[in-house]
């Protein structure tokens, strides 16, 4: 669960990038949040993907 959530903020923030229309800096909170979601899975020793 914790990965797709992660996976489905990284195509919004590449589908902001990719289009432009950002809402301030909020796509790219969502770009840091999913790092960050994926590093603790890795830190916790389970699969990313």
């Amino acid at each position: 669960m914790l990965t797709f959530i992660a996976v489905v903020l990284i195509a919004l923030w590449l589908l902001g990038v990719v289009t432009s229309y950002t809402i301030g800096g909020f796509i790219h909170v969502l770009l840091i949040v999913a790092i960050i979601m994926i590093l603790v899975r890795l830190i916790r020793g389970q699969r990313v993907l």
